[in-house]
């Protein structure tokens, strides 16, 4: 197990590159939540099934009819 000597340094060597321009190893809250799709994946799901399954019976209907 690190002294907390051994752990203060590994901190203090981190503070310094995420202060030097080093990406973060775990990016922040606002940069996920800036990442994130405006439209959740379940109303993207309805949308596409309507949108596809309204092109699927207008094709058969000028198909078959």
């Amino acid at each position: 197990m690190p002294t907390q000597f051994e752990l203060r340094q590994k901190n203090a060597q981190f503070a310094n590159a995420v202060r030097s321009g080093k990406k973060a190893v775990k990016p922040s809250r606002q940069e996920q939540l800036s990442k994130r799709s405006p439209i959740s994946l379940w109303a993207l799901g309805i949308i596409l099934f309507v949108v596809v399954g309204g092109v699927l019976f207008e094709l058969g209907r000028l198909i078959f009819l």
